[in-house]
């Protein structure tokens, strides 16, 4: 066995609050809590949970633009969490980052060539000759045309702005591409078309995604695995196959039952899950599991004792006490 391309050991982000009253206790919001991942070279790992949940703050732990407050991240047996200075800059040439809104990660006073320019600039790659043909060849994989190269921000759409973000994400030739929700700001009909960008690239270049979405269907388009996130923690990781035909977690039987279908009408609406109250707060989270307050099979257990993320089955992880394995085979409790 290989190691892992990305490797995420117990991380944690807390954000402090800020103190109106300088004799109040210290607070501190749980934005990622204990959670540990592996991403194989070459392979699409999909993340997924509501809004609020702690995805991008993790995406963004990973490449250190928010601060850590403990655990470990290796890429490729190299420590991040331990560089800083030069070192970590340098270490940026192995991975990059497509932001969630093609607008605003755009600087709008700069023409489309010297954005995708950039990084190279920054990172001291190459030459001016060098770097001049490194973006036209970037514009020509990600179908953008060379003239393009002249506009601003304002005179793409919303697809090519995004095309725009890949060729920046591609042009220090990473390894590691987080995708935070790539396609989430755009057209349903423009999405396929920067997921199937993806793809190719992906196949063409040897790239790891860590994939972030909360719609279901595109990391089921675009997931190798998939991880489940609530309230900072993962509560369940499986390949994309196990996760789709046999989920184990309630949140996660509850998120596919949410999943808007055409087929089965009305019989398939009566068949939701539909979850009560709202997560509990992330300054002072439960004691037991954090789903528990709005998990409908939830005992006392539940309520007063973490659980833990086991192995049920081969690559198929769970955090719930009421998974029961039986002949091997792992049942849910909401099946």
């Amino acid at each position: 066995m290989t190691s892992p391309m990305l490797q995420i050991n117990d991380l944690r982000v807390h954000y402090r609050r800020r103190r109106l009253n300088p004799f109040a206790p210290v607070q501190a919001v749980h934005a990622v809590d204990g959670v540990s991942l592996a991403v194989e070279k070459g392979r699409t790992l999909g993340l997924v949970g509501e809004s609020g949940c702690g995805k991008t703050s993790l995406a963004r732990a990973i490449l250190r633009l928010t601060p850590i407050t403990g655990g470990s991240i290796s890429l490729d047996g190299t420590r991040i969490d331990a560089l800083d200075g030069g070192a970590l800059r340098q270490m940026r040439r192995r991975m990059q980052y497509i932001f969630q809104d093609p607008y605003s990660s755009l600087n709008p006073r700069a023409r489309a060539g010297n954005i995708v320019q950039s990084p190279l600039d920054v990172l001291g790659i190459g030459d001016a000759g060098t770097r001049a043909a490194r973006v036209a060849e970037l514009f020509g994989a990600v179908g953008l045309r060379p003239e393009q190269q002249a506009l601003f921000p304002h005179q793409f759409s919303g697809g090519q702005r995004q095309r725009l973000n890949i060729a920046r994400a591609l042009a220090p030739e990473p390894e590691l591409i987080v995708c935070d929700e790539p396609v989430s700001a755009l057209d349903v009909a423009i999405r396929s078309q920067i997921l199937n960008l993806l793809t190719r690239l992906q196949a063409e270049r040897g790239l790891t995604y860590l994939f972030i979405s909360h719609d279901l269907g595109v990391v089921k388009h675009m997931a190798d695995d998939v991880a489940v996130m609530y309230l900072g923690q993962i509560v369940e990781k499986a390949s994309r196959a196990a996760f789709f035909s046999r989920p184990l977690h309630p949140y996660s039987r509850a998120l596919l039952s949410a999943v808007p279908s055409v087929k089965g009408g009305r019989s398939v609406a009566a068949q939701r899950i539909k979850l009560a109250g709202d997560p509990p707060s992330p300054i002072k989270p439960p004691p037991g599991c954090r789903f528990a307050p709005r998990c409908p099979v939830a005992d006392a257990r539940c309520h007063e004792e973490m659980p833990q993320l086991r192995d049920t089955a081969p690559g198929h992880w769970v955090r719930c006490h009421r998974v029961e394995i039986e002949n091997g085979v792992p049942t849910s409790p909401l099946s």
